[in-house]
């Protein structure tokens, strides 16, 4: 392996988390409606006043105390409803390189605030992400991507009509709020396609300061994915500032404040704001076999605790032992896998942005594979010419398996993405992983694969290892709906590594 390409390939890691960050900023900054809590004391609905013209207001946001962005919304009557638009500017350090994000949200939403349809976009570089949303008459949810002949559609079954966009101060304008009230959240993030109830309380009123001027305002608190985060709203509805974790910070601005300012001397990287620091070196990481490290933040009763202790992993009484698989000469089946009890149904299907039933991935899977019937050597021959045919560099954007084909560029996500959905196309079942690796003496959040051989084995797209080496340290299995979980380890997970071999 070239020096040069490999010191480029451990610089990269660590992106996986960037889309957990950025659904975060989604949720700073989107004023979303609440619902309130059955059986409340006191709580009765309110009859929502009609907006009668276009409203729009903009918002600053900080990380740790400097600007990286700003956020324009936008609401005005429309079709017996309201047309809610959110735009977010973002300028980011990503390992010593500058990304430019914009996120567009434009939603649709009836006289209540339910949402009725939206579009979701993210651009970044030549990544350019589209998806969009419509609720039919049975309450199901409808995405869809693409145009035409490569249109692409997944239905999502809602429990209620969730609410988005800027409904929260016009909600709050029609009442009183006191402290201790509790609403629910009933959200979906277009970005991850999760859906989940979220608990709000009015935890107190105090005064706030925003750009020299005081505001009487309440203190929302509310918990998303074991992170508080937390709103103050005025005594007219308006929310003037947020704070969520990582020093994340949302202000109330201008349109002449707003854009002005922004953070461009680099000195503030995501990536190693994000990086759990160790106090003791690994020397040549990749080689090791084995890896024995101390935990301390997990909570055990977390959806995805169980699995540090799967596969090469074993767990207890907060040790992490880690053994390096040994590749599998031979698979048990020839491809494409006969599922014949279903049980690999979910590592063989296509997913909504694992497109392993579109004709280009299924033609490059064809074409890569050839006549190779052995599962082994077929999933090598793929690893490597996702390895060797995607230029590694940091991509903001929600990955797309197809989109990486067709741009031939990305990082740590849009390796594994591609690389799974490769697999899956040529009838070979595999999941993604999220979780850390270590690199330059600290552990960095990650994305990588497994594919089924018998057993399941690690590899990684992004290093070109298979297996993958024992400092990938497994936290979740599964897609972007999954993945957002890992945003309450942050700041939380502490390591110390006991011993290697």
């Amino acid at each position: 392996m070239n020096r040069d390409r490999r010191k480029l390939t451990f610089n990269l890691v660590g992106a996986a988390l960037l889309v957990v960050w950025l659904v975060m900023i989604g949720m700073l900054v989107k004023k979303i409606h609440f619902r309130e809590q059955p059986g409340t004391s006191g709580s009765k609905a309110v009859a929502l006043q009609p907006i009668e013209s276009a409203q729009r207001d903009w918002k600053e946001i900080y990380l740790k105390g400097k600007k990286v962005g700003y956020v324009i919304n936008l609401i005005k009557p429309f079709d017996r409803g309201y047309l809610i638009q959110e735009e977010i500017f973002l300028r980011l350090n990503l390992m010593g390189m500058g990304s430019g994000v914009y996120v567009m949200t434009q939603s649709r939403v009836d006289e209540q605030f339910l949402l009725k349809s939206f579009e979701f976009g993210m651009t970044s570089g030549v990544v350019n992400y589209r998806v969009q949303g419509v609720i039919d008459k049975s309450g199901t949810l409808v995405i869809t991507r693409g145009r035409g002949k490569e249109k692409r559609s997944q239905r999502i079954k809602l429990e209620r009509p969730p609410m988005m966009g800027t409904g929260m101060s016009y909600y709050f304008r029609n009442r009183k709020l006191k402290v201790g009230e509790i609403f629910w959240l009933p959200l979906f993030d277009p970005s991850t396609m999760s859906q989940r109830e979220i608990a709000i309380k009015v935890a107190a009123r105090e005064a706030v300061t925003i750009n020299r001027i005081s505001y009487d305002a309440f203190r929302l608190e509310g918990e998303f994915w074991g992170k508080t985060m937390t709103f103050w709203v005025d005594q007219f509805g308006n929310t003037i500032k947020e704070e969520g974790f990582m020093g994340l910070t949302a202000i109330k601005s201008s349109a002449a404040r707003a854009p002005r300012d922004l953070e461009t001397s680099g000195d503030l990287d995501f990536y190693e704001m994000t990086s759990v620091r160790v106090t003791k070196r690994l020397p040549q990481a990749e080689r090791l076999r084995y890896l024995k490290l101390g935990v301390e933040g997990i909570d055990p009763g977390v959806s995805y605790a169980h699995n540090l202790n799967s596969g090469r992993q074993k767990y207890q009484d907060g040790i992490l032992e880690i053994r390096k698989e040994k590749r599998p000469f031979k698979g048990p089946y020839r491809i494409p896998y006969a599922d014949a009890g279903g049980k690999m149904k979910p590592f063989l299907k296509q997913e909504f942005n694992i497109e392993s039933d579109s004709r280009e991935i299924l033609d490059k899977a064809r074409e890569i594979v050839g006549e190779e019937k052995n599962p082994v050597f077929a999933t090598l021959k793929i690893m490597d010419w996702v390895y060797e045919n995607i230029e590694k560099k940091p991509v903001v954007s929600v990955p797309s398996a197809l989109e990486v084909l067709r741009t031939r560029v990305g990082d740590c996500n849009e390796h594994a993405t591609l690389l799974t959905a490769l697999l899956r196309a040529a009838g070979i079942p595999a999941r993604l992983n999220i979780g850390l690796v270590y690199t330059r003496g600290k552990f960095f959040y990650h994305a990588w694969t497994e594919a089924y051989l018998g057993r399941w084995v690690s590899m990684d797209a992004t290093t070109n290892q298979m297996p993958a080496d024992v400092t990938h340290i497994k936290l979740i299995e599964g897609n972007l709906d999954k993945q957002v979980e890992i945003a309450g380890l942050i700041g939380q997970l502490k390591l110390k590594i006991l011993d290697y071999e």
